[in-house]
């Protein structure tokens, strides 16, 4: 049975602008196999120990994927410490919001560093420029204010939503390639699971996506300039992570 035929929402969020990342058809675009779902209810589910080998074309995209996503993650996570570290002090009341959605980060960044270390995949090699160029900008933005800081969120959880997207689209298309030529009809539970996760993930993004819009991320000044700037530095960020 294919993978694109079975039914999973591409996207959880209610916004029409978050919408626009999928294509028609991407409300069918994988499968929720129940093994995998067990496996990864929840963001800090383990993944099993053993698997059945990977196809090489798997394998590359995989080690692809968890690099890029590792260094996003780290990304995500010192841009949210940065703007925590300016909040707590200049405005409290904002602080806790900022707590919810780095938490979240903080999930996602161990989930990847996990996944790093079990398939042995090298960082990027520019991850120190990552950590101080986010960590900079979730300071230099929180200290614009609350508008500019939200206004970040939406850039970025626009360009990596849209990242996540893309790479369950890839993910779906190896899935079907494993399930016609695999001996037993059925994809590595690895992949399975990895799928889940991306998805899982994906859906968290777009949540801060929603938070940042309905706390005046648009009232930002100069907004276009600002939130197209960013997303513009995203998009070189995860271009030169899947590479270097």
């Amino acid at each position: 049975m294919s993978y694109k035929h079975m039914s999973i929402p591409i996207l959880r969020s209610s916004r029409a602008r978050v919408r626009a990342f999928a294509p028609a058809g991407c409300a069918r675009l994988m499968e929720y196999n129940s093994t995998a779902a067990q496996s990864h209810d929840t963001a800090n589910a383990k993944l099993p120990e053993k698997f059945p080998p990977l196809t090489p074309e798997a394998r590359k995209f995989l080690s692809r994927l968890i690099r890029v996503d590792q260094a996003g993650e780290l990304g995500a996570d010192l841009i949210y410490a940065g703007q925590h570290f300016v909040f707590k002090r200049r405005m409290p009341s904002v602080a806790p919001l900022i707590q919810h959605m780095w938490d979240q980060e903080i999930r996602h960044h161990k989930a990847f560093d996990d996944l790093q270390n079990r398939h042995r995949v090298r960082p990027s090699l520019l991850s120190p420029v990552w950590k101080i160029a986010a960590y900079g900008l979730g300071v230099g933005t929180a200290l614009m204010g609350k508008e500019a800081a939200m206004a970040c969120t939406l850039a970025v959880e626009t360009v990596i939503g849209g990242h996540y997207n893309n790479q369950l689209r890839d993910l779906v298309r190896i899935l079907d390639e494993e399930v016609r030529t695999s001996t037993n009809g059925r994809a590595s539970d690895e992949l399975r699971a990895l799928a889940t996760t991306v998805s899982q993930f994906r859906d968290d993004e777009l949540e801060h996506l929603d938070t940042a819009v309905e706390n005046d991320a648009e009232k930002a000044r100069p907004y276009m300039l600002l939130t197209e700037t960013i997303k513009n530095g995203c998009r070189a960020a995860v271009w030169i992570a899947e590479r270097l």
